[in-house]
């Protein structure tokens, strides 16, 4: 259960009204985006994350995208975007457990997993063999999301949004990671 509210449509006003009645309307309200409306300043700085999300899938293409914000909330144990990721893997014919990378794809796990592991520590040999593929502005694309990702990541692990009734059906495909038991 969630450690905040997860407002209704009755419990917000002004800015945040308005917000919540488009994702209504859309029908895409998210259990994250009910816990951020609880502060539009916070709610409007995490919204960031679809702008930065546009010009990855500009980038590197929506499958690689999709690729690497799985490797980046998997890694990070995100149960919440973990799964949102399977369904969207899924929707695009892919199967998680079983995904065939490419040369590109590859690299871009390994770094989504060395960022969250150790960003201070992120391998040269990594960075030169995707500068073999981006440029330095598009480096700043793919690094840039991954910050943004993991912060979203993060607001849903500590506060333990719900998981979302679409994504229910799905749950038990969520695997935590384990390299974080040795941490002390």
């Amino acid at each position: 259960m969630a450690r905040v509210k997860l407002l209704e449509a009755n419990e917000v006003s002004g800015k945040a009204k308005e917000a919540y009645d488009a994702y209504v309307e859309k029908g895409n309200l998210t259990n994250m985006k009910k816990a951020l409306l609880q502060d539009y300043a916070t709610y409007d700085a995490y919204m960031g994350w679809y702008t930065s999300w546009a010009r990855l899938v500009e980038v590197i293409g929506e499958k690689a995208s999709t690729i690497y914000a799985h490797a980046v909330s998997s890694t990070n144990s995100c149960l919440l975007c973990s799964l949102f990721f399977i369904s969207d893997l899924k929707a695009l014919g892919l199967d998680p457990d079983r995904l065939e990378l490419d040369e590109k794809e590859n690299l871009l796990v390994q770094l989504g997993q060395q960022i969250v592991k150790d960003p201070t520590n992120v391998s040269d040999e990594l960075i030169n063999d995707l500068k073999k593929h981006y440029s330095d502005s598009e480096l700043v694309v793919i690094v840039g999301f991954a910050g943004q990702m993991i912060a979203t990541n993060n607001f849903n692990s500590v506060l333990k949004i719900d998981v979302d009734q679409r994504l229910l059906p799905i749950q038990g495909e969520f695997k935590p990671a384990t390299w974080r038991e040795d941490i002390k």
